[in-house]
């Protein structure tokens, strides 16, 4: 049974495992690394994953799904057809579909992985994908957070036995920093900090902002094709201003067509404020580990959008130096996550390498406080701060707050701000005290252990009585019951079949072509969709085997030159 490691992305996700002494990525069925982390429904309600769907994102974006891990653990749904999911629901079919690639490139059962998530997800998100592997079918033996999975697969060919590096992760939906020290084969975690809204899919955003703003239009004047179709071409106008220097954006809104032009300059002018709110999590990092900007050794770059040159040249300016490059940006988590696969399998052939990591969010309960005069409660007494290293205990006093008091509570909450109402609320506990007068004495001991399993233990020295509370990354987690009923819920749903997929991708790629064409270029690829329906109509495999191959030649003509 095979174990493998999965990068469960934003935009896209991938694959891959331990092999011979080196990780691989496992292509899916297209031959490609990457899948585009994108769900959505066919017309004869068959479920479609990553490539397939993507391309369909345009012609049918009212039954496709895409960005949807920016809300895991959220209330978020997704009305798809007459189907309702969650982002949960969505990541598991993302899942579902890597796996298989994985058995059938390595034909065997594939039923446990390791899978990466942004360093500064919660308890509740990091449980949300738990979840999604278990609807998947997997059991998860690790989360690992997404640059310490890179820190792994760059410190793997790293020489040098003492280095302390900073990884900016920057991908379609987060943003996450992290700062890591390497000595003598152990690989320190040193501080965490991030942004689970800020990400590749935001510059996009800004530049279709920019776009309906310069032309005096508002997003609520256009349908939803519309919108899918200015979006998909102001990602394209990003990727391509670089090389092109400006780039002009053609859309339609009803029957009137309007016009955008993107520069390198307008492009800097409004992400300006995106790329400030980089700045934030870096500092914050830097402040945690007592590390300043001259004692970094090495900067490391991963995530999609740290491919952007606008990027790029901030953060170098930024941190005065420039970063490393040679590790490419959308593998690099991937392969951590094998490389930590083999490693708590104790692989042949793999240094062993031992990583501490940290807490990401500062734990602690509520207290109440004396604000004029008065006791007023709300307020968040951190016990274990974030940044210290795992696993780890520590004991706090506490003390009673009235006279005669019958009881005392711990609720347990995670996060920064002073006030409980801001943080995640993990669980609550309470204990018996003796009646005394107020400030009698409660211990409480927090332990944290690198499985995100946390225990409070509560003591009354007075009388030795305890309470004990664990709480097991299990906020919000679906019980066995809830389990069982979502898997049958979304075994409902079919998933259209994997070995006619390339003949789907190459029609919705000729349909996202015709909405994005006129006059008599659209006449000409409806009559081409039509030829090609006509030839997989007759199931004549060698007809459909040439016919799908001239298909595909002349679609490739025809993205050449509509971006010219």
């Amino acid at each position: 049974m095979a174990k493998v490691g999965i990068d469960l992305g934003t935009s896209n996700s991938l694959v891959s495992y331990w092999n011979d002494g080196k990780t691989e990525i496992i292509p899916n069925v297209f031959g490609n690394n990457l899948t585009p982390s994108v769900v959505g429904i066919d017309d004869d309600g068959d479920i479609l994953i990553g490539e397939v769907a993507k391309e369909r994102l345009i012609t049918h974006s009212g039954l496709t799904a895409a960005s949807f891990k920016r809300f895991m653990g959220t209330e978020k749904k997704y009305q798809m057809g007459k189907h309702i999911l969650t982002p949960t629901d969505l990541s598991a079919f993302i899942l579902k579909n890597l796996r298989a690639d994985a058995e059938n490139f390595l034909g065997e059962s594939c039923t446990q992985a390791v899978i990466s998530v942004p360093a500064y997800f919660n308890d509740i998100q990091r449980q949300a994908t738990m979840d999604a592997a278990r609807l998947a079918g997997l059991e998860v033996t690790c989360l690992i957070s997404e640059p310490t999975a890179a820190a792994i697969a760059y410190g793997l060919h790293q020489t040098e036995d003492d280095i302390t590096f900073l990884v900016i992760d920057l991908g379609g939906g987060t943003f996450d920093v992290s700062l890591l020290e390497m000595f003598d084969g152990v690989m320190q975690v040193r501080a965490i900090a991030g942004d689970n809204f800020l990400g590749g899919e935001d510059f996009t955003q800004a530049i279709v902002s920019d776009c309906l703003e310069s032309n005096g239009l508002r997003e609520t004047l256009l349908s939803s094709a519309e919108y899918a179709m200015l979006k998909y071409r102001a990602e394209k106008a990003k990727q391509e201003v670089t090389t092109q220097h400006e780039i002009f954006i053609v859309f339609e809104v009803g029957t009137k067509q309007y016009e955008y032009e993107l520069t390198e300059a307008k492009l800097q002018a409004c992400c300006e404020m995106l790329l400030l709110k980089m700045r934030a999590p870096i500092m914050r990092v830097l402040r945690d580990s007592d590390i300043g900007m001259q004692e970094l050794e090495q900067i490391i770059l991963i995530g999609g959008a740290t491919k952007m040159p606008l990027i790029r040249t901030y953060l170098s300016k930024l941190l005065g130096q420039f970063p490393y490059t040679l590790i490419n940006p959308d593998e690099a988590v991937g392969l951590g996550t094998a490389i930590q696969s083999a490693l708590k399998e104790k692989s042949e052939g793999l240094d062993e390498i031992i990583l501490t990591d940290v807490c990401a969010f500062s734990l602690g309960t509520e207290v109440v406080n004396e604000v004029n005069g008065e006791l007023r409660d709300g307020f968040f007494a951190p016990v274990i701060e974030r940044n210290t290293t795992i696993p780890v205990s520590k004991e706090m006093d506490f003390y009673t707050a009235n006279d005669n008091q019958a009881s005392i509570k711990f609720t347990i909450y995670q996060g920064e701000n002073r006030l409980v109402v801001e943080n995640l609320k993990l669980g609550e506990l309470e204990i018996k005290v003796p009646k005394a007068p107020k400030h009698q004495l409660v211990k409480a001991r927090f332990t944290y252990d690198t499985n995100g399993i946390l225990e409070v233990i509560v003591t009354i020295p007075k009388t030795g009585e305890t309470k004990r509370l664990v709480v097991q990354n299990n906020t919000k987690k679906l019980t066995d019951v809830e389990m069982e009923t979502r898997i049958g819920a979304l075994a409902d749903l079919k998933i259209h079949p994997r070995e006619r997929d390339e003949n789907r991708l190459l029609l919705a790629r000729a349909e996202r072509l015709f909405a994005e064409t006129l006059g008599e270029r659209r006449k000409y690829i409806e009559q081409l969709i039509l030829q090609f329906e006509g030839k997989l109509a007759v199931q004549e495999e060698w007809a459909t085997r040439k016919a799908a191959k001239d298909f595909h030649l002349i679609l490739n003509q025809l993205e050449e030159e509509i971006r010219i």
